[in-house]
């Protein structure tokens, strides 16, 4: 249990990092170019959720994060999952909601900076989540398939 919280500890440190060096160096906003057309840091700050949906909610995404936050944390507690993508899909969750969580806390709003110029931009804990909600259908799919056989 110890190795689960020291991930979600090391995936939140990383995400924090990288946001405060966006607000160390960038100015709302401003954009440099990693791979141009492809890659670059963007400084915006999100008061929504995906997308920029549901802008101003700000009670709404730290309450609704506390929930999910909680959730994990304590079903988790209770009986550690032996299926690796539920394992990993929970942790990942988890340390998205807790980065994002405390960005609203601070700030009000959600740092976001990686930028692919086709889709909106986001950050490590936007990454966290999506990827650990992929790993969860996808186990949550397996599962229904296996009791299907």
């Amino acid at each position: 249990m110890r190795q689960f919280y020291s991930w979600i500890g090391i995936l939140f440190v990383l995400d924090q990092f990288t946001k405060w060096l966006v607000l160390r160096y960038f100015d709302l906003g401003e954009s440099l170019a990693l791979i141009p057309n492809v890659l670059h840091f963007t400084y915006v700050q999100n008061r929504g959720a995906a997308f920029g949906i549901l802008q101003g909610q700000k009670w709404l995404f730290i309450v609704l994060s506390l929930v999910v936050l909680g959730w994990i944390l304590i079903s988790y507690w209770q009986e550690q999952p032996t299926q690796k993508r539920v394992y990993w899909g929970g942790l990942l969750v988890a340390a998205g909601a807790l980065g994002n969580l405390v960005d609203r806390a601070r700030f009000g709003y959600v740092i976001d900076f990686i930028d692919f110029q086709i889709w909106p931009v986001f950050n490590v804990a936007d990454s966290a989540i999506t990827i650990g909600v992929c790993l969860l259908i996808w186990a949550s799919m397996q599962s229904e398939t296996s009791q299907e056989k």
